[in-house]
């Protein structure tokens, strides 16, 4: 009775959705319902050439848009015509055709192939191309690798498996966000280089909503991040577009690449439930090696006694008595170092048949932090798609929804530079009585930060249709329509229980920061896709528009003047409020593009692509511009002398591109004359003054990128190499051109005749190593080696950026003093004086540049299969530099904590050493010769590191063909070990205050019914 309801409860599951659809498609369903007695059901299993079963295997009808996947015992089921040929496909094996011949079920076993193209689909965003065929520059990471990772934000699934792509985590809080260069950074303004992120044909604008004075502190760089909206656990893949060839249909948002994200769809098949439980612990991966009790006290009255400072000074606390001497606390661990868990549950329920398919999914995901207190991170997310098609393949319709709901908790304040800050005996945090201890106002107690509060409410709606009409054999007239909608309430409150009693502040000095934003968005795409074959020739042309708005709009205010700090979190409790920022903007964006595609026997492959888009954030004059690129690929390897010649050649391809796109990410209405509420009133009325000035020739940034690359296998693929070359070139920079001071304004948004230069290599390598019955080994490798460069810029050295840009050099420099090391008989730090004037000042002696860009990064992953049992091992590598963690400090000596490394300072006359005499900081030329230390060359350190970024262990303890249930169990480790000689917390960030990734370790188990 049970299997009974079961099987009744799915199919009026499935006859509702029939029901959902009917007014759209005029009673073709129940027409499809009618014919189904046509068709039969095929099932089957899929295994290799020992038997062992195969999942993933991409089951396809011959010539129709139908097909599935079969299940992790290699079990599928489907729907055919009894005429019909199934085509089983998956990397690895040889594609093999089984006609169906009125059987109800096959059992079909793949010969293995060692490929690595096979027939693989790349999303080109408005198009599909075979992984073989494409003549740009795309890249694939599939859900089997972004699963593998416990994470909160797609961006990190990339971290190590994309060539090209330099992805770095701003911090290890929930909800930080990712930087991300794809190909170096293109435009001088920081803000210009993020790439276009498109969910599901749909652009999603990444730029926050946050406050910074609300969000900032805690999550360093661009705050709170709209990107950790979007569930990676419902992401079926992530293609990222890089050349002119794949971005130029995309235009100007093309111009710093593009993400593209695809959500999971629903197969065809027996309907299926799946859960996946999980759950990981972790710290933080690294802490600062900082001096013991014994040590610390040694330096500190080394300090006063080099300084010839005695008697010790009353605020001495830490060594005049006042604390006591023998304690010892790590505030590192008692501030940060916690232990953080995630709790993840995920259950969808999928199925349908050769003509519709449908999959809904919810996920529910919890995050505690490394902090004291109960701060967690709480995301519940849901997936809904169908899909549907017309029994004669002329009509289909598709549709999907994604909403996410986060509620973010974490402390105000950062705690980190304050673990570093105190001494090792200051006083017990707490009383006796659970109250925060001052110890008689001679402290900042930590733990007051805790007492600030950082809540984040934050939805995000992504929502796609596709309604599709072929009008003739090989003419599809199609429209894609999207709507996001993304909401954002920040609170951040500063009760006046953070500061010392002893200054009797009351709750009238609490303080409340509020911000709200919303932000939504719409678009609408027509298209006309015409493809025409006869012989080797083909030809594949589509022509569409995009017609799209966005409106933004945030409020955000200071509340103070409480008389209870009960209610500090209501607005309304506040007897004053001050308005901080109120935005609302509107952009409007419309192109027109085309792509011809042509192909010669799968040989000889050219593709065109071009784009007129329009912008609202350009002056009427200079709104419109055009991109274009073009993309060629020699399929060598198919050529008749290459097969017979190289027979080793298994696959062979050298490609090209060249085209342009362009750059309008500059914020709205900044060619506009605008004006801004003042904060002083007049006569009880707030005044306004002007902000910007008015440039009706403001226009486009323009990239412009060539590329040539050479695609390989060796020996039926078991060695596959690919190379690019690639040359990019930013211009028509979008800058402030700085004013004279007499216009009342320090400068003028305006297009530069700068040009930044991104040139480079990339490198794969994938091998198959070891291929036997029992055993497999595959490995796969990326290397990037960029070059980043300012080519030009008139009148640099008259500008602004002198201090900041060299001709010939990076964008990412620093201009820093040169040491000449500590001085042997002052035992303080020496420096070159550049100009000669007896002094060391900066700017003029700040002339050293440093290049703080990677010098190259890229991944190793290795993948074992031993019978049954999956291994994956990757690891992350960068070369490069950064800034030391003493060079943050304060002056080595002072009443601050110090790493290990200040011991070996500088003592006596004649000492050679690194480190300058202790100081207590009161000695006006120790103090300044530390200050310049820190922003000179001997403060730079290597910064690379290896990273043991993911392990993942599966075994499938249950099959469902021979079980009520498939289970699969997996263990997973991230961020597990670093090897670098970096002195900070964190090579990947370089930052001193800043949360280091977090180490987990997850165990979890996949259930299927």
């Amino acid at each position: 009775m049970k299997k009974l309801s079961f099987f009744m409860w799915r199919k009026s599951l499935l006859l509702l959705f029939y029901l959902m659809m009917v007014p759209l498609l005029k009673g073709t369903l129940f027409a499809n319902t009618f014919h189904r007695p046509l068709q039969t059901v095929v099932t089957g299993n899929v295994t290799d050439a020992d038997g062992l079963p195969l999942s993933g295997v991409t089951i396809q009808v011959e010539s129709k848009d139908m097909g599935t996947i079969s299940d992790i015992d290699g079990s599928f089921a489907i729907h055919v015509f009894p005429t019909d040929v199934l085509v089983f496909s998956m990397v690895g094996f040889k594609t093999l055709s089984v006609s169906v011949a009125n059987r109800d079920k096959l059992m079909v076993q793949m010969e293995e192939d060692v490929t690595v193209l096979g027939e693989v689909v790349l999303n080109a965003g408005y198009y599909t191309v075979l992984e073989k065929e494409r003549t740009g520059n795309i890249e694939k990471v599939a859900a089997v690798d972004i699963e593998k990772q416990p994470m909160s934000n797609p961006l990190a699934a990339l971290q190590g498996r994309v060539a090209g792509v330099e992805v770095v985590q701003s911090s290890g809080v929930p909800g930080a966000g990712f930087e991300i260069k794809i190909r170096g950074r293109n435009s001088i303004r920081t803000s210009g280089n993020e790439p276009l992120y498109v969910v599901d044909g749909v652009p999603y604008a990444s730029s926050t909503l946050g406050e910074s004075q609300a969000s900032g502190i805690i999550l360093p760089g661009s705050g709170i991040s709209p990107l950790n909206n979007i569930n990676p656990n419902d992401i079926e893949s992530i293609e990222i577009l890089k050349d002119a060839d794949a971005t130029a249909i995309y235009g100007s948002r093309g111009a710093n690449g593009v993400v593209l994200i695809t959500t999971k769809k629903g197969t065809v098949g027996t309907d299926g439930l799946e859960i996946d439980i999980n759950t990981s612990m972790g710290k933080v991966a690294n802490t600062v090696d900082l001096l013991g009790t014994r040590e610390y006290l040694e330096m500190r009255l080394e300090a006063y006694d080099n300084d010839g400072i005695d008697p010790l000074p009353f605020n001495a606390y830490d060594i005049n008595g006042t604390w006591d001497t023998d304690r010892e606390t790590d505030w590192q661990d008692a501030l940060f170092g916690r232990t953080a868990y995630i709790t993840n549950v995920r259950s969808s329920f999928s199925g349908g048949n050769a003509l519709t398919r449908y999959l809904l999914s919810g996920n529910f995901n919890r995050q505690t932090t490394v902090f004291p207190g109960d701060f967690a991170n709480d995301k519940v997310s849901v997936l809904g798609n169908m899909s549907h098609r017309t029994p004669d393949d002329r009509f289909k319709i598709r549709f999907s929804a994604n909403y996410t709901f986060d509620d973010n908790l974490l402390p105000g304040n950062n705690p980190v530079l304050e673990s570093f800050l105190l001494a090792p005996n200051a006083p017990e945090p707490f009383n006796e009585d659970g109250s925060l201890n001052w110890e008689g106002s001679t402290w900042n107690n930590p733990f007051r930060l805790f007492a600030e509060k950082y809540e984040a409410k934050s939805s995000s709606l992504i929502s796609s249709a596709y309604v599709g009409y072929s009008l003739m054999e090989g003419l599809e007239l199609s429209a894609s329509l999207g709507y996001t909608e993304t909401n954002l309430d920040e609170l951040r409150t500063i009760p006046a229980t953070v500061y010392d009693p002893a200054f009797g502040l009351g709750p009238e000095s609490s303080v409340a920061f509020h911000n709200s934003g919303k932000r939504n968005s719409w678009v609408i795409e027509p298209q006309l896709n015409w493809a025409f074959e006869k012989g080797p020739f083909e030809i594949r042309t589509l022509v569409g528009m995009t017609f799209q708005e966005q409106k933004s709009e945030r409020l955000s205010q200071l509340a103070f003047g409480f008389s209870s700090n009960g209610l500090i979190e209501s607005i309304s409790a506040a007897s004053n409020l001050l308005v901080i920022g109120d935005d609302q903007t509107q952009y409007r964006y419309n192109a027109a593009y085309g792509r011809v595609n042509l192909n010669l026997g799968e040989t000889y492959i050219l593709n065109l692509t071009g784009r007129r888009d329009g912008s609202s954030r350009f002056g009427t004059d200079r709104r419109f511009a055009n991109f274009g690129a073009v993309g060629a690929a020699w399929i060598f390897s198919n050529e008749t002398f290459v097969a017979k010649a190289l027979t080793f050649i298994s696959f062979g391809k050298l490609r090209g591109s060249y085209g342009t796109s362009g750059n309008d990410q500059i914020g709205d209405y900044q060619y506009l004359d605008t004006y801004s509420f003042g904060f002083a009133q007049y006569q009880n009325v707030v005044g306004l003054r002007p902000t910007r000035l008015f440039n009706p020739i403001f226009s486009w940034e323009e990239n412009q990128k060539l590329e040539f690359g050479l695609e390989m296998g060796l020996f039926k693929d078991r060695i596959f190499l690919s190379a690019n070359r690639y040359r990019n070139r930013s211009s028509n920079q979008l800058v402030g051109i700085p004013l004279p001071g007499t216009t009342g304004f320090s400068n003028i948004n305006g297009n530069l005749a700068a040009t930044v230069e991104n040139s480079g290599w990339e490198l794969q390598l994938n091998t198959q190593n070891i291929v036997t019955e029992k055993f497999r080994w595959s490995t796969s490798l990326n290397l990037s080696l960029p070059k980043n460069q300012l080519i030009a810029f008139p009148d640099l050295e008259g500008s602004t950026y002198a201090n900041q840009l060299v001709i010939g050099e990076p964008l990412n420099i620093q201009k820093v003093f040169r040491s000449t090391g500590v001085d042997t008989q002052t035992g303080l730090h020496g420096f070159v004086d550049v100009n000669g004037d007896g002094a060391i000042t900066s700017p003029d002696d700040r002339q050293t540049i440093i290049d703080l860009n990677p010098e190259y990064f890229g991944g190793l992953e290795n993948s074992f299969s031993f019978g049954k049992l999956d291994l994956d091992v990757l690891f992350q590598f960068t070369k490069q530099k950064g800034f030391s963690f003493l060079s943050s400090r304060a002056v080595p000596g002072a009443m601050s904590n110090q790493p290990g490394q200040v011991l070996e300072r500088w003592r006596t006359s004649g000492d050679r050493t690194t480190v300058q005499r202790f100081s207590s900081g009161l000695e006006p030329m120790a103090l300044t010769a530390f200050l310049n230390y820190s922003q000179s060359d001997a403060a730079i350190v290597d910064a690379s590191f290896l990273r043991l970024k993911n392990i993942s262990l599966s075994y499938p303890l249950l099959e469902q063909s021979s079980a009520p249930f498939g289970c699969l169990l997996y263990l997973r480790a991230q961020n597990l070990w670093t090897w670098t000689d970096y002195d900070g917390l964190d090579p990947e960030t370089r930052s001193s205050n800043a949360i280091p990734p977090i180490k987990y370790v997850t165990v979890g188990a996949k259930l299927t019914f």
